[in-house]
């Protein structure tokens, strides 16, 4: 019998044949239509070589397909063909944030490869890989240094080669776009490739090379195409939503069927106790009804609707009659969270609570201070609402199953079928596919857990399709939060000491516990993703922050991570705070926030990461200020405010220095705001890729607007009461404000841009809002009914 890695690679030789023709199942599909109509006009719109759509039609190929014979692979990260094609291995998720691209320049600079020779290879889940994940905005951050010296190393290996090959020194060589010159002499790397070529680095070699100095940098730093956008564009590109298994395996292991979850009524203990299917039973290709067990528990009361087609699917499950038993959970929601929050934060200690930050005690201090400010902010569940909603496709063969869909996470979404399955390590594969939006949800792969179980009890491969309020009612929202903050200050205004408590569900003691971070002094765990941005870049004199688990909140779904986690909601009580302080010490926010940042001590930073440290905070807060007229503040028009906020993305050890100023109009009668202008000044270190950055910069900062005005949902009756987008409305087009978005050059290591947008806006939009009318919000989000009532009673 075949091994099953070679059976794993005729697998995926067979899916990569199968994505070759869009028509295989007969008829012209949605996908052909768009590749027939707009295919030639994408060529000329974006200017694409041939090698960047080379990969497939779906714009990704597999790591087998991609792979010629006689090619050169110095690393495991990239392959150089004899044709001089380079191929970079991707292991990060793309939806939407143009990772691939990224990843391929960090490559590509010190290869000194022709970027119209570089392609792509979203490759499946393996051992080999290490931990497979993409969330944090870790992606380039932890991957500039090995995948940069990656590069070097082969670019090292082909001069080396070339000069053999040349008949010359090696000290006379150079490697420039894809080929090694020495004088009048050059070679490419394809026919250096095609001559012969073998050399291997060790971790060790690869960990002493030395990067090329940032002033020879050709690649890095400079505009360019994203290689995902034209199979986006013309149709190519394949999302789980949009996978169908080629005919020759469903030759080999059945045709797909097609299912539908059938939620229970809150997320814990539900058990089914009566089904009928009379009513579905009419439905054209509805199969059956099945009950899904679960040993991995996620999966508690669920059914599964099985039918020939999606639409049979669900049709069917909207005419099924199913009767729980409902857990405790149905019983928990928003106000029992809030106010268990509540609880918490009020008297904060090592019983209910574990420090982040513990530089003495502040209490003394405080009482003793000559002005106290203390508040109390709150945040309401979000959910992610990606535009595409959960999917995955599952089937075994040979003893092993296969995983097909989009996910953030692979190695815990394997890990979690494996479960599920009641499987031995290494017998579940995940096959990545494009993400229709990420944003956190696909960090957790519990929406593979169903389709899994699903074809194990029909014994046939199962695409499960959620619709959207299947999706939010599964949904892993950010949790609601509560945030207790007070600092003092002394005669003259300065900050002495500050004391801050946040309490909310902790997505990691959830999903990963294992990676649970220590808390100081031996106080137990603690999640980082709970409270990060409480450890900001302010001296504000003596500090302890606790960090403290709702565990109220647990009881009624599973926290999840969010776009960003912790600072959107840390951020929102830390940078208005700030506010609040400069107004009680009758001085101006910026210009407070600026004596704030004396990166002194542990605000000095460190390299390499955070070389600089609240230094570079100061110089993007400066630069924000001239670029929005922070000094015609005072002088706007009636009911008209600027508010200023600060953040440093998601962890103080991977710091994205930004700025943010926001313009607000305020209508008294209505409590309507509206954003006028949005002001933001970016220090991100090295840009891998200008355009991919500006565009992570404006979607982030958008998606924070969205968050900090329209949406938010609350728990009720075991699940988010919006479920639909009739209900959660989120930034609308029309609501788009005026952005003015400046990057600063930096030759300084990249750090993370998914995320530190998404954290900076609500802050200066509620400062905003209080430098207009006076008033201050601390509920997010900010609806127009609670600015309505504040104004009445100011």
């Amino acid at each position: 019998m075949a091994r099953f890695d070679d059976k794993l690679a005729a697998h995926q030789r067979e899916l990569a044949a199968a994505h070759k023709t869009s028509s295989s199942r007969g008829g012209i599909t949605r996908r052909g239509f768009l590749i027939g109509s707009v295919a030639g006009s994408t060529m000329l719109a974006f200017g694409v070589s041939g090698a960047a759509l080379a990969a497939g039609t779906d714009g990704k190929g597999s790591a087998s397909e991609t792979l010629s014979a006689g090619a050169f692979e110095p690393t495991m990260w990239y392959a150089i063909a004899t044709d001089g094609t380079v191929t970079v291995h991707i292991t990060k998720s793309e939806m939407g944030q143009h990772v691939a691209t990224s990843l391929a320049r960090l490559v590509a600079e010190e290869l000194e490869a022709d970027w119209d020779s570089v392609k792509v290879d979203y490759v499946d889940s393996a051992p080999k890989w290490g931990y497979m994940i993409t969330g944090g905005s870790w992606s380039v951050h932890q991957s500039y240094q090995p995948l940069s010296q990656a590069g070097a190393a082969g670019r090292i290996a082909l001069i080396e080669a070339g000069a053999q090959q040349m008949g010359v020194a090696v000290e006379s060589c150079k490697a420039r776009k894809g080929r090694v010159i020495s004088g009048d002499q050059s070679l490419s790397y394809g026919e250096i490739v095609a001559a012969g070529l073998e050399r291997s680095f060790s971790e060790e070699e690869l960990a002493a090379i030395e990067l090329k100095p940032a002033s020879e940098r050709r690649v890095l730093g400079t505009r360019g195409n994203a290689l995902d956008v034209p199979p986006k564009t013309n149709g190519q590109a394949v999302y789980g939503i949009d996978y169908t298994l080629p005919a020759e395996i469903e030759a080999r292991v059945g045709k797909t069927l097609h299912a539908r979850p059938v939620m229970p009524p809150s997320r814990f203990g539900c058990k089914v106790t009566a089904v009928d299917d009379s009513e579905a039973r009419k439905v054209i290709g509805y199969r059956q009804t099945i009950e899904l067990k679960d040993p991995s528990g996620i999966c508690q009361g669920w059914l599964a609707v099985i039918a020939d087609n999606f639409s049979a699917a669900m049709r069917a499950t909207d005419l099924l009659k199913v009767e729980w038993s409902k857990g405790d959970s149905y019983q928990v929601d928003e106000t029992a969270i809030q106010a268990e929050g509540q609880r918490l934060v009020s008297s904060p200690s090592r019983d209910n609570g574990s420090l982040l930050v513990d530089q003495g005690d502040p209490a003394p201090l405080l009482e003793n201070a000559a002005t106290t400010v203390e508040s109390t902010f709150t945040t309401s569940s979000v959910l992610h609402f990606t535009l595409e909603p959960a999917n995955a496709l599952a089937y075994e063969e040979d003893g092993h199953w296969h995983i097909h869909c989009g996910n953030q996470q692979q190695s815990l979404l394997t890990s979690l079928v494996t479960k599920a399955l009641e499987l031995e390590e290494g017998k579940v594969t995940h096959h990545q596919l494009y993400l229709g939006g990420g944003f956190g949800r696909r960090l957790h792969g519990d929406y593979a857990v169903p389709a899994a179980l699903a074809s194990k009890a029909v014994g046939r491969p199962v695409k499960m399709i959620f619709t959207r309020p299947d999706d939010s009612r599964f949904d892993c929202v950010r949790s609601p939060s509560v945030q207790r903050l007070r600092s003092g200050l002394d005669a003259e205004g300065r900050v002495v000491a500050s004391e801050h408590a946040a309490a909310a569900g902790w997505p990691t003691a959830a999903l990963m516990p294992a990676f649970m971070a220590e808390a100081i002094e031996g106080g137990g765990k603690l999640d980082s993703f709970s409270i990060s941005g409480a450890d900001h870049w302010y001296n504000v004199g003596t500090q302890r922050v606790w960090a403290q688990q709702n565990k109220v909140a647990h009881e009624a779904f599973v926290p999840g991570y969010l776009r960003s986690v912790a600072p959107g909601w840390t951020l929102w009580a830390v940078e208005q705070h700030i506010d609040e302080l400069a107004l009680a010490a009758e001085q101006d926010p910026a210009e407070f926030r600026l004596a704030l940042l004396d990166a002194e001590g542990r605000n000095a930073g460190k390299a390499p990461v955070s070389t600089g440290g609240a230094e570079r905070l100061r110089n993007v807060l400066k630069r924000v200020m001239e670029k929005s007229d922070w000094s015609e503040r005072d002088s706007l028009p009636a009911d008209t405010g600027m508010g200023v906020a600060l953040s440093f993305g998601q962890e103080r050890s991977m710091p994205t220095w930004v700025a943010c100023v926001a313009r607000v109009k305020v209508d008294r009668a209505t409590g309507e705001v509206k954003l006028e202008k949005l002001t933001s000044v970016v220090d991100a270190g090295t840009l891998a890729h200008p355009d991919g950055a500006m565009a992570q910069l404006e979607g982030s900062l958008l998606w924070g607007v969205s968050m900090a005005m329209h949406e938010g949902t609350e728990y009720r009756e075991g699940g988010p009461v919006a479920q639909n987008l009739g209900a959660y409305q989120p930034l609308r087009m029309h609501q788009v404000p005026q952005m003015d978005l400046e990057f600063v050059d930096s030759t300084e290591m990249p750090v993370g841009l998914g995320e530190p947008g998404t954290t900076v806006v609500a802050p200066a939009i509620a400062n905003a809002i209080q430098h207009a009318v006076g008033v201050r919000l601390r509920d997010l989000p900010m609806r127009p009914a609670a600015l309505k009532a504040a104004l009445s009673e100011a």
